[in-house]
């Protein structure tokens, strides 16, 4: 393992973000608008608890906005909050407001 290996399992994405563009006065902000690991949609159980458990139970989508996360709406059970955040599910959140 060399001394400036990236840590962390292969399959995960680059953590490295290109160079600011000189041109854009705002390009020094564009990282802080960014979501946390590039995830634009995610969900989670409405009571708590790891997101692979009780997949017959409802959840919570949410969505990134460019600051935070916000609430996108819900989906009656896990295979159905999967399919939304992959993007295959309708556009519309399941169930949502």
């Amino acid at each position: 393992m060399g001394k400036h290996r990236r840590p962390g399992p292969p399959n995960q994405p680059s953590r490295a973000v290109p160079r600011v563009n000189a041109d854009d006065p705002l390009a020094a902000y564009d990282k802080r608008r960014r979501p946390p690991m590039d995830v634009h949609r995610r969900h989670r159980p409405v009571h708590g608890g790891a997101a692979h458990l009780r997949p017959d139970e409802p959840r919570i989508l949410e969505q990134w906005d460019g600051f935070t996360y916000v609430p996108a709406g819900t989906a009656s059970d896990l295979a159905t909050a999967q399919a939304w955040v992959n993007g295959t599910g309708t556009d519309a959140a399941p169930g949502g407001r």
